[in-house]
């Protein structure tokens, strides 16, 4: 068995030329071979998926609890207990999204506690023998071992911060273990990736002085750093300012599809070169090929393959924008469909080690740095 695990790509191809076509007089003891590799392959995937860790730093079901929806029955959504269940999944980063819109009248930090609230109250709280609340690496293994999924959250746009440290610290307090600095807006202190080319909107040419400040007190809190969103001059001020790996929550390839929220081969080997690691988004309109209305699976290993082969295996991670998106990879349209991308990888040379990285161990290595980065900025301080 062993073997045969280590060879997949050569089990994958033997796959297509064993398969009979229709009305072949092909020997069915060879089409049964084919069949038996095909159950070998089906068995590891299936043993990737109890085992691997796998986790998904982006995902904005909380949009929709918090209007009423039900993680534990909805159909609608691209989310649900049943669903995370088949899929293997092992933590999710809760996005606590708050939009551009709540900036006016000063109500991102209402809206920010009502998205905390909705993951503590209707989806941990709500269903205990699913969820546990994690806080740290640690938490999520643990959790693992205990057959939970690790429930944690991560702040999406920097102006819910309303400008205050303070409310930074409130935020941690609460659970918050990343901020975006940005959404599609810029803010009083960081440039945005979305509205970058707009002359009316007041731009910082990257990080204000207060946004040096506010990495350098993420750092000390133990808070990721996460630039998906933000401007290209935002990321690299914030990659020089960090004492910590940075990470890329959601993003994608702009090699590959090129749009300005996706990150430049620079900036990923940049990332990658200070232990960072790019969550590959699987929004339609950032992974598709050019010309291409529908993004589809094969699309998604394609840029996951080319951070490979850029930047090395431990850049890659899972940041899957679910329930934040209209339109989904074909054979990835919900947390269910992660044993196909489990198959894809396999079939595309990625080893066993290699998946488990891409799934959660790289995420939890970037995660032990922050805290580690945090406890010695703490005792520096004394």
């Amino acid at each position: 068995m062993a073997k045969l695990l280590h060879s997949i790509p050569a089990l994958a191809a033997s796959l297509m030329l064993a398969a009979p076509p229709t009305n072949s007089k092909m020997s069915p003891r060879l089409f049964s071979g084919a069949k038996t590799q095909q159950s070998a392959i089906d068995a590891e995937v299936q043993k990737i998926t109890k085992s691997a860790i796998l986790i998904d730093t982006h995902n904005d079901i909380p949009s929709f609890t918090v209007d009423g929806a039900d993680i534990g029955t909805s159909t609608s959504t691209m989310t649900n207990i049943a669903r995370l269940r088949q899929g293997g999944v092992g933590a999710v980063f809760f996005s606590v999204y708050v939009a551009s819109k709540y900036v006016d009248g000063n109500h991102s930090a209402h809206r920010a506690l009502e998205m905390i609230d909705t993951v503590r109250h209707d989806i941990i709280d709500r269903y205990p023998d699913t969820f546990q609340f994690a806080l740290t690496a640690d938490d999520i293994v643990r959790a693992h071992k205990h057959h939970k999924i690790a429930a944690l959250m991560g702040l999406e746009g920097g102006h819910a911060i309303e400008d205050s440290p303070r409310l930074l610290r409130d935020y941690y307090r609460l659970g918050i273990r990343y901020m975006t600095l940005t959404h599609t807006n810029t803010n009083n202190w960081a440039d945005s990736s979305g509205d970058i080319n707009k002359p009316d909107v007041q731009h910082h040419n990257g990080l204000t002085p207060q946004g040096k400040d506010f990495i350098r007190e993420m750092n000390r809190l133990g808070m990721m750093v996460d630039i998906s969103h933000v401007a290209d001059k935002t990321f690299y001020d914030a990659l020089e300012v960090s004492q910590a790996p940075l990470i890329a929550s959601h993003s994608a390839t702009r090699a590959l599809t090129d749009v300005p929220r996706n990150m430049t081969d620079d900036m990923i080997r940049a990332l990658a070169k200070k232990g960072g690691v790019i969550q590959i988004n699987f929004y339609c309109n950032f992974v598709a090929r050019p010309g291409e209305p529908h993004a589809t699976l094969a699309d998604v290993v394609a840029h996951m393959d080319h951070v490979r082969q850029i930047a090395g295996i431990d850049a890659i991670g899972l940041g899957t924008d679910f329930d934040g998106i209209d339109c989904a990879p074909t054979g990835l349209e919900d947390v269910s469909k992660f044993p196909a991308l489990t198959r894809a990888l396999l079939e595309k040379g990625y080893s066993v080690a290699d998946i488990k990285k891409i799934y959660g161990e790289n995420t939890l290595r970037l995660m032990r740095q922050v805290e580690r980065t945090a406890a010695s900025m703490k005792q520096s301080a004394k």
